[in-house]
Formats: C-alpha cells, sequence, structure tokens
C-alpha cells in the first residue's frame, strides 16, 4: 500500500513492489510541489515549462485566428490522450514510462505537459506546411516530417537526462540513435501524417466551409470530425508500420534506422513532388508574406524549445540528474513474455528489467546505498542518470539540427504564403474578415 505523502515517494531510494490509489481522483490526477522535482531533475522541469509555454502560445494562436484552427489545437490534445491511454492500457505497446512531474494523470503516467507535446509537436507542424500550399495527397508527410524535426533534440536530451525511461528488451524499440528508438521518429512521422489526412478528409465529407482553415457554422459536425481524428489518426499512423517496418524489421531482421530512412526518404520525394506542383499552380504573386504577432509568438517559442535542448545537453549535468517514480519492474532474468506485431507475428521481450543484465547505458544505481539496484519485484524505484559519453559530440548533432529547423521554419513562415491562408477561402477568393475588422 502507498499510505505515505506522494512527495516523500519522490525521494530517492523509495521502493515500492506495489502502488494503489487512494480513489478514481487519487489516480486520476495528482499534484506534488515543483521544489521537489526542481531538487532531483532541473533539466525536467524545465523542459515541462518549455511545452506549458507552448501548449498555451499555441492555443493563442488558435483562438486568434479562430475558424478550423480552434479545432485543430483541440484535436491535437485529444489525439495525444488518445495515444497515451493506448500505450498504457495495452501491453504489446506499454514501453515506455514517464518521470514524475508536479501535475500528473493516469496513475502516475501521464505528465500533463505531454498533453501540450502534441500541439507543440502537431499544430506547430501543420501552420507551418500550411504555407506551403502543397496537395492535399502531399501535406501530410510534410507535417509527419516536421514534427520528427521538432522532437528530435527533445527525444535526445529527454533520455539522456532521465526524463523517461524504455522498456530495455522490446524488439519494437531495440535499435536505439543516442538511447532513443529509432521507431520513435517512425512513431512521429505516421502517426502525424495520418493525423493530418484524418483532420481534412472527413471535413470534406462532413462539413460545408468556405475555405480549408474556416470552419464549418455546425459545431456538432466540426467537433465529430475532431473525435474521428483522434480515433482513427493512431490506427492510421499503425497501418503505416505495416507494408515497409514490420516486414523488414521482423522477418529480415533489418535494423529500424534503416527503415525509418526508407521511410523517410519516401516521405522526402512526396513533399518534393508536392512542392514542385504546389509551385506550378500558385504564381509568387499570390503568396501574402504579412505575419501575425501570434506567429512571431510560435517562432519566439520554437526558438527557446530548440534553445532548451541546446542548453540541456552544453551546460546540465545527467549524472546529476535522479529520477523516481514508475518504471520498467524489476525481476527476474530468465522471463520472457510474447509481443504481437501488426502483421501478426509473435516477438518476445523479457517481462522484467533484469538489474544486473540490462542494456540502458542512460541510468544505473549510482546514487544509491552501495549502488545496489532495486529489489526483484520493485515496480516503483530510483534509477541515476549517468555521464554523456561525448558531450561535444551531443553538441554538435542537437547545433545541426537547430541550424537545419532555423532554416525550415524560416523559410515556411517568412517566405511561404503567409498566414492570409488561413482566412482566405480555397479557391482564393475575397479576404475573410472578422467582425469587419482585418486581422493583420
Amino acid at each position: 500500500m502507498t499510505n505515505k505523502p506522494y512527495e516523500s515517494l519522490l525521494v530517492p531510494g523509495t521502493a515500492l513492489s506495489e502502488f494503489t490509489f487512494d480513489g478514481f481522483w487519487d489516480w486520476f490526477v495528482k499534484t506534488s510541489h515543483i521544489n521537489e522535482h526542481w531538487k532531483y531533475q532541473p533539466s525536467y522541469v524545465l523542459s515541462q515549462f518549455s511545452y506549458l509555454l507552448g501548449g498555451l502560445i499555441t492555443f493563442i494562436h488558435a483562438c486568434k485566428y479562430g475558424g478550423r484552427l480552434r479545432y485543430l489545437w483541440f484535436t491535437t490534445i485529444l489525439h495525444g490522450l488518445v495515444v497515451e491511454a493506448i500505450s498504457y492500457i495495452h501491453p504489446d505497446v506499454d514501453n515506455f514510462w514517464h518521470g514524475q512531474t508536479f501535475l500528473i494523470l493516469l496513475g502516475r503516467r501521464l505528465p500533463v505537459h505531454i498533453c501540450l507535446l502534441y500541439p507543440v509537436f502537431i499544430y506547430n507542424s501543420s501552420i507551418a506546411v500550411a504555407k506551403m500550399r502543397l496537395p492535399k495527397w502531399s501535406e501530410p508527410f510534410a507535417v509527419g516530417l516536421l514534427v520528427v524535426l521538432i522532437d528530435i533534440p527533445y527525444d535526445i536530451v529527454g533520455v539522456n537526462f532521465l526524463h523517461w525511461t524504455w522498456h530495455d528488451t522490446d524488439p519494437n524499440i531495440y535499435d536505439r540513435h543516442y538511447w532513443v528508438p529509432w521507431n520513435s521518429y517512425y512513431f512521429h512521422s505516421t502517426f502525424a501524417a495520418s493525423f493530418t489526412f484524418w483532420f481534412h478528409f472527413p471535413r470534406e465529407v462532413l462539413c460545408e466551409s468556405d475555405g480549408k482553415w474556416i470552419a464549418d457554422k455546425r459545431i456538432g459536425r466540426e467537433l465529430l470530425c475532431s473525435i474521428i481524428t483522434a480515433f482513427l489518426g493512431p490506427i492510421g499512423g499503425i497501418l503505416l508500420f505495416i507494408p515497409l517496418y514490420h516486414p523488414l524489421h521482423d522477418l529480415y531482421n533489418i535494423h529500424s534506422e534503416v527503415t525509418y530512412f526508407i521511410l523517410f526518404a519516401i516521405f522526402l520525394l512526396i513533399i518534393w513532388s508536392g512542392d514542385r506542383r504546389a509551385r506550378s499552380n500558385h504564381g509568387s504573386s499570390s503568396a501574402n508574406h504579412k505575419v501575425n504577432w501570434t506567429t512571431w509568438l510560435i517562432v519566439l517559442h520554437l526558438v527557446y524549445h530548440y534553445a532548451t535542448c541546446l542548453f540541456t545537453a552544453s551546460f546540465l549535468v545527467p549524472e546529476n540528474e535522479v529520477s523516481t517514480g514508475l518504471k520498467e519492474p524489476i525481476g527476474p532474468c530468465n522471463e520472457y513474455v510474447p509481443v504481437q506485431t501488426a502483421i501478426g507475428m509473435t516477438l518476445k521481450k523479457r517481462k522484467y528489467l533484469c538489474p544486473t543484465d540490462y542494456d540502458e547505458g542512460y541510468f544505473d544505481w549510482h546514487c544509491l546505498p552501495k549502488g545496489q539496484p532495486p529489489k526483484n519485484g520493485s515496480v516503483w524505484y530510483t534509477a541515476c542518470g549517468t555521464p554523456l559519453e561525448n558531450r561535444v559530440e551531443l553538441i554538435s548533432v542537437i547545433t545541426i539540427i537547430c541550424i537545419v529547423a532555423s532554416v525550415v521554419f524560416y523559410n515556411l513562415h517568412f517566405a511561404s504564403y503567409g498566414d492570409i491562408i488561413f482566412v482566405k477561402t480555397n479557391n482564393g477568393g475575397k479576404k475573410i474578415t472578422k467582425n469587419k475588422r482585418k486581422i493583420y
């Protein structure tokens, strides 16, 4: 039983073999003082603030423009809740554990800032890609790759600073890049692409509007389409694993790095083909480069996001970070469970984390008494961060990602068709104004 105050459970060295809750609300939401988290994981607090701020800024942008952008923001939140819930419920994909935060949901599994990660990734990418005016068959893939561009430094920094931990032997996340599963990038690419398709396609069928980003006056229709997107988006993302990843990886043991770059190349070719078509259909005279102040907020937050990742990698010390909370259960090294893949194959993974034989180099037990790992049966325990293998290399990788992102987002926001696309009809008609007042 866990009758102790929540804050006391965050103290390094705490280990529990059972974790229960005092009723529904204790399971659904839990708060704690932020100072407790800053004491043990300052980098994690900085990351949380970045996504809380990003969620607020994207919400302001959506409210300023109104129309379908409000539904886009709401749908990214709903989509994120569905994806996260599936990940915690389904044993075949329950393979990661977020660190504890000052505000956390769903049985201490879902930090609130993760809910806002989805608009930071998908909303930001959607509004930036929209300015390319790609054909509808090309746009989802551009959103998918742009989401990965936002995600990469966060994924690298997050795992190396113990913001979450991965399952040690799950075959779908075994192949790593700076301890980040290559399939994390595959997941973000396909799920964001599927989300984008399902956000727009049902609205073409069920809604009536004067433009792609102009909402139907029937709120019920828009909400129905958002619900469809939230549930079919993940299904579409999973289906995109079937023709490429699972046959090559599961049948022929091809490394996940290779399968991701095949996917990347396919996505890039589709985007490039769509961009050629977009340029031939829209002359430069149709571009309007006016930028609203809310877009400047979006851009400034992206700068803050990348700068936070670079600062963390450059100056903070991962071996001083200590994460205590729910993690992969510890137990015998010789017990395995099946993993069902989307193409019907059965793989296997260890049922427990083996504390004497594991390959997660971003944590160890050095901060625990005598460096001893938690006992078998522990589900809530402490993991200790480890030194970066090559800090300069990590800084170099994140720096080049920041440079690429700055060029990409500059061109999308300031050298493409501009914010006017959110208040124009699809056919290039007159600009729509709200309350007879221009928003620029």
